[in-house]
């Protein structure tokens, strides 16, 4: 819910689009914040854009470790 928050006061505070990023795991709780927000709170926002990357990170073990990322652009309409 903060992530949902923190959108919603970027938009109310005159932002015209936020970007929301996500990787590996949490790009499940970046389409839920994206949704909530578009839903619930602000329903003039529209998604605009939705990318999606894998990015290359080091695992602890120092092996290259392939991560899927996402970044979905809100926007007020």
């Amino acid at each position: 819910m903060a992530y949902v928050l923190a959108v919603v006061t970027q938009m109310n505070q005159g932002a015209k689009e936020v970007v929301v990023k996500a990787r590996g795991k949490a790009i499940s709780r970046a389409v839920d914040v994206a949704e909530i927000v578009r839903h619930k709170f602000i329903t003039e926002a529209e998604i605009a854009e939705i990318k999606t990357s894998t990015e290359e990170v080091t695992a602890e073990d120092g092996k290259p470790l392939k991560v899927s990322a996402i970044e979905i652009k809100l926007v007020k309409k």
